[in-house]
């Protein structure tokens, strides 16, 4: 038996359901126990360790969610418009947080507190049925993340990142390209210096073209062999 994972920056971009089962009363509770924020790119959100109070809902933007160490970071996946992140947080006599989260670009965040949200977790079945969902989606996106990450070789992990960011994030050929160098080489574990050699054979092949912040997709069927084939 085979098991084949590709495009694992994020879990599918789909509509965040999860608040449609509560009670009028029960939406009323989170909307005042709710802090809307506005944080510009390269923002902290959440820094790993810190008490963990909120779980944020992330209404506009991108950004990644990250262990910290002495001397690199591990980015776990990244966030787009409609995540909810921190979670993993909420467990017996836990009160820190796992992970960091910081912003790729503007991004328009809803820090719901943490204790209403565990309430909610406690007195609403279908709710809590759904936040399950959405941790054990997030849990088997990261096991293909660093399946392939562990697998795939150099072009592999770049293809497999701008495939993801095309059809899981922007979906569009064309889009903003948030990331810089060392940016994409820490999200895909690979030195500045093999992302900037990977990129300009992609664009010499006429897999991609960039300019200025924009990228756009040329071969789609191509990168997509290539991800697949690692």
């Amino acid at each position: 038996m085979t098991c084949k994972f590709t495009n694992t920056c994020t879990i599918h971009n789909k509509n965040l359901t999860l608040f449609d089962e509560l009670s009028d009363e029960e939406k009323k509770l989170v909307e005042e126990n709710t802090l809307t924020v506005s944080y510009k790119k390269g923002e902290t959100i959440c820094k790993q360790g810190s008490f963990a109070s909120n779980v944020m809902h992330i209404k506009e933007g991108l950004a990644k969610v990250y262990l910290e160490s002495e001397t690199n970071n591990l980015i776990l996946k990244i966030a787009p418009k409609n995540s909810l992140i921190g979670m993993p947080s909420i467990y017996e006599g836990n009160n820190t947080a796992v992970y960091s989260v910081a912003t790729y670009t503007e991004s328009v965040v809803d820090l719901i507190d943490m204790k209403v949200f565990q309430q909610l977790l406690k007195t609403n079945a279908k709710f809590a049925f759904r936040a399950l969902n959405i941790m054990n989606e997030n849990i088997i996106q990261i096991y293909g993340r660093f399946f392939c990450i562990s697998n795939k070789q150099l072009h592999g992990r770049i293809a497999d990142i701008l495939l993801c960011l095309k059809n899981r994030v922007y979906k569009s050929n064309t889009y903003e390209f948030a990331f810089s160098r060392s940016e994409l080489a820490e999200l895909t574990n690979m030195s500045t210096e093999s992302v900037i050699r990977v990129m300009k054979n992609f664009k010499d092949d006429g897999l991609i073209l960039q300019k200025d912040k924009t990228l756009e997709i040329l071969n789609a069927e191509m990168l997509s062999k290539i991800s697949n084939l690692g």
